[in-house]
């Protein structure tokens, strides 16, 4: 699968509020790739998976939270390929009773049956996750290995995400994505048309992510970050962000995350009822998938 040009569907969406508002609102269903290298974990893995291919190697470790569709989709395409997998898990307490976690968590249980071997670190140690000396003393305590770093963002995950879009989508206005390490958004930013706009709704709080995609990309017209909808921070809720899944669900037989699309799709409705858009705008919203959870 990793040596595919996949392309996904764009599903319309049919809600009273669009018809009133008359804005198109699509969604590319790239949460349909795989039932769990979805959306932009497998956009991000492909070309590092060749990559790793390429230099012969046997390893692949990577980063992540104990709840992490990166750990997940790493361990699967580890997997698939042949290669072993070593996830590096910020929590420390994990590992005291690994049983009992892997009985109540299935993104570690999904990975575990995978094969995955993970290292429970604390959190003050986690921080270091790109420090290079930290690195190295992976590398003493593993060996050779292929390094994709937290969330799978460097530039061959973005030139993964270039590929999301298609001649097809250019007869749209507006395309939106969720934003957690940046590298979606960027390989959006890049292959975006000279008339389009990339709004990004950040899972996180916080103006940081804006920085680092300034640093990732070269184009700063085309794009812009819409941080009200991140419901208090990275994986925090409210009620009325799960009833709004859970009738988007019934509404249209898409299912959403908490983490990510569902904050973005609330958000993306929220702005069309307060009318930031104007009539006929076509708007192209990005389901990166990571529904495993």
């Amino acid at each position: 699968m990793f040596h595919q040009n996949i392309q996904t569907e764009n599903q319309q969406i049919q809600l009273p509020l669009l018809q009133e508002k008359q804005i198109e609102l699509w969604i590319k269903r790239e949460d349909l790739i795989h039932p769990y290298v979805s959306g932009n974990k497998f956009r991000k893995l492909k070309y590092n998976i060749q990559q790793a291919k390429h230099l012969k190697k046997n390893t692949l470790l990577t980063f992540g939270g104990a709840f992490s569709n990166h750990i997940v989709a790493t361990s699967v395409a580890g997997k698939i390929y042949g290669f072993n997998t070593i996830g590096v898990i910020r929590g420390e307490e994990l590992a005291k009773n690994l049983n009992k976690v892997l009985k109540e968590n299935t993104t570690l249980a999904k990975a575990h049956e995978c094969g995955m071997h993970f290292d429970f670190i604390s959190r003050q140690e986690y921080r270091n996750k790109t420090n290079i000396d930290f690195i190295e003393k992976l590398k003493a305590k593993y060996g050779d290995f292929y390094l994709i770093p937290e969330g799978g963002t460097n530039d061959l995950a973005i030139k993964g995400c270039q590929e999301i879009l298609v001649d097809a989508d250019k007869k749209f206005n507006y395309i939106c994505t969720s934003v957690g390490t940046g590298g979606t958004i960027t390989g959006l930013i890049n292959s975006a048309k000279k008339h389009q706009s990339i709004l990004g709704f950040p899972a996180l709080k916080g103006n940081f992510i804006e920085k680092e995609i300034k640093q990732l990309t070269n184009k700063s017209q085309n794009w812009r970050l819409i941080n009200d909808y991140h419901f208090g921070g990275y994986a925090k809720y409210k009620p009325e962000l799960f009833l709004f899944i859970n009738d988007f669900k019934r509404d249209t037989n898409i299912l959403l995350d908490p983490i990510y699309t569902g904050k973005m799709l609330f958000g993306i409705l929220e702005m069309i009822k307060k009318n930031s858009f104007k009539r006929g705008t076509k708007i192209l919203a990005i389901h990166t998938g990571g529904i495993q959870g």
